[in-house]
């Protein structure tokens, strides 16, 4: 009964904290949410496929290392610092393969990659943590080491994964965005480099730093970097501000949106009020889907600028105005 009450408590804590971190990374896609469904599938992946191939190939890769060593220390060194970083990036970076191949029109700009890439490692990330808490927590110390494993799985390194894997979320949005063919193959391969490299300097920091005083200084160290990755998330989401202030004017100059609208459009909070307001109005969905779409025909019309027709970029981009000339009679400002 205690053994199953710590499998629970660590599948808990293991999950619950990774939801709420998952709706912080949907709620800084101010602008142009992604559809639920890719990603609820990229969390699958990262619990599932990510998560249970990286168990079975760190460990098989582990156990050659000890054939050819001999050394337990030699096996755990390499397997945290060369193995598990390679391993475990890549099987999480596929799910954001995945999304860029196959649904690039929802690969819209630098956030959705950053976006993806998060939600593909915190799904990861919830059964790490699970196993860890239960199994170097309550299996070895009991409800003391649970709380203790949770505190530093979740409190001190809880965005651990979703930093690593966020550059290579970054390495393919800077290629779909680029016309430039070196760009677009060397952006990802970088991206995914420095997703390893973040994730390989962690683990070598962890194991050679001993002690309270080697944990505070990978600490700060990883918190350090996420701020700086929270600096680019704030300059990413001005960005895709930028260009709906800039490619929406025209839909305001040929009447096919308010300037009200247009307002609104350009601002979280506006777009957060008039979907309230709508709330009690029926008029609700057509709201929410208004506000989508603007996004959506801003983010098309960049494309257009930078990519060309790319696509069929001028059909869609069409499609998105008789869209919004049918939704903005119904659409609160």
């Amino acid at each position: 009964m205690d053994i199953a009450s710590g499998i629970l408590v660590s599948v808990f804590f293991g999950f619950a904290p990774v939801f709420f971190f998952a709706y912080l990374v949907y709620w800084t896609d101010r602008y142009e949410k992604e559809p639920l469904i890719l990603l609820v599938a990229v969390f699958l992946w990262g619990a599932i496929v990510a998560a249970g191939g990286a168990f079975i190939i760190n460990t098989v890769l582990g156990i050659g290392v000890l054939i050819i060593t001999g050394s337990d220390v030699a096996t755990d060194l390499t397997t945290g610092i060369l193995i598990a970083p390679v391993v475990e990036e890549c099987l999480k970076g596929f799910a954001v393969l995945v999304v860029f191949l196959l649904f690039r029109r929802e690969f819209d700009s630098i956030l959705d990659g950053i976006v993806y890439a998060a939600i593909a490692a915190l799904g990861f990330a919830a059964v790490e943590n699970s196993f860890y808490i239960f199994s170097m927590g309550y299996a070895e110390n009991g409800w003391g080491g649970l709380a203790w494993l949770v505190f530093v799985r979740v409190g001190l390194v809880g965005w651990q994964h979703p930093f690593y894997t966020a550059f290579t979320g970054i390495g393919l949005a800077a290629a779909r965005l680029n016309k430039n063919i070196a760009v677009k193959i060397l952006a990802p391969l970088v991206g995914l480099g420095l997703a390893m490299t973040a994730h390989a300097t962690h683990n070598t920091l962890a194991s050679i730093l001993p002690g309270l005083g080697g944990m505070a200084f990978t600490t700060a160290l990883d918190w350090t970097g996420w701020l700086v990755m929270l600096g680019f998330i704030a300059w990413a989401v001005y960005r895709d501000q930028q260009w709906i202030i800039r490619h929406l004017r025209e839909e305001v100059a040929l009447g096919i949106i308010s300037p009200r609208q247009y307002q609104a459009a350009c601002s979280p909070w506006r777009q957060s009020l008039a979907r309230m307001g709508s709330l009690f109005s029926g008029k609700f969905l057509a709201t929410h889907r208004f506000y989508q779409v603007t996004a959506e025909l801003a983010f098309k019309k960049q494309q257009w600028a930078s990519l060309g027709e790319e696509g069929g970029n001028s059909a869609i981009i069409a499609r998105y105005r008789a869209e919004l000339a049918r939704l903005a009679p119904n659409a609160r400002d």
